[in-house]
């Protein structure tokens, strides 16, 4: 099928991108700056998600869009309501106009598990009112949907916006495992690889129009990323909470109530923890060559 992906030049979008491509769609990456991992076999599109003539044109020529741009940053959405209210909603309110336009047979959206929570700031206003939007151009315009309410990715490709990466760059660059939060922290984290694989299965009938959760197999202490970090790089310092209290940021779960729960996505298969992390210390050393 013809496949938009806007946002595919980021993080998670190119991993997108790239598994779509592998299994035999026509891939077209709208984003407003080239992607440094694009393919050959897939096509280019500089452009603003509000610049509702470029966005139109897109998605006219497509049969189903995978809607990956955001100003994803929680810190930076805080900082800037604005920027996160017209990327995030008014950007995904336009895709969709467009798709119910031109009867495109699946919006799948990039939401986060933050949206049925209390934290996540103006980020998760904004993934919720998205999803809103979503959900109500189905009702009124019969637009199918899948809603991917993703939690916490690391992997290759990612940038110091992204926890893991973060926690991995200053260890590798100030050799400290330092975390900016409680000891108490969990996560579940999930590979952008895996997730990627995940996104791309979901273009099965059994997910449409559904809210789907994709999130790692297990829970794991930050502390425990962080000792596993330090025999990776062979640290011998101890491990440091700073204990900062982030405003936005959960600590054990972000699930303080559900009025629209998700489906967990059941993995036949995932990259391991350890081997993911190894996998990111090696991409950010050679980075730094």
């Amino acid at each position: 099928m013809k496949i938009l992906v806007t946002g595919g030049s980021g993080f998670l979008g190119s991993h997108v991108a790239d598994h779509l491509s592998k299994v035999g769609h026509k891939v077209t990456i709208y984003d407003k700056k080239k992607s440094p991992w694009l393919r050959g076999d897939q096509t280019m599109i500089i452009g603003d998600m509000l610049d509702a003539k470029k966005l139109k044109k897109a998605i006219s020529k497509s049969e189903v869009v995978y809607h990956f741009a955001a100003l994803a940053d929680i810190n930076e959405a805080i900082q800037k309501p604005i920027d996160t209210a017209s990327i995030n909603i008014l950007g995904t309110v336009l895709a969709l106009q467009f798709s119910s336009k031109y009867k495109i047979k699946r919006f799948v959206h990039a939401s986060s598990i933050y949206v049925n929570s209390k934290e996540g700031g103006f980020y998760r206003c904004s993934k919720k009112a998205a999803e809103d939007y979503v959900e109500e151009f189905n009702n009124l315009h019969g637009v199918n949907f899948t809603i991917l309410r993703f939690g916490s990715l690391y992997g290759e490709r990612s940038n110091n916006t992204n926890g893991v990466h973060s926690i991995v760059n200053r260890a590798i660059k100030n050799r400290e495992l330092i975390y900016s939060g409680s000891e108490k922290t969990l996560r579940e984290y999930i590979n952008v690889k895996d997730a990627a694989k995940a996104s791309v299965n979901i273009l099965k009938n059994k997910y449409k129009n559904k809210h789907i959760i994709l999130t790692g197999k297990e829970k794991i202490r930050v502390y425990d990323l962080l000792k596993m970090l330090g025999e990776i790089l062979k640290i011998s310092k101890n491990v440091k909470f700073l204990n900062k209290k982030y405003i936005g940021h959960y600590t054990v779960s972000p699930f303080t109530y559900t009025p629209k729960p998700g489906k967990k996505f059941i993995f036949s298969s995932n990259i391991e923890f350890r081997k993911g992390l190894l996998d990111l210390v090696k991409s950010i050393k050679k980075e730094k060559k």
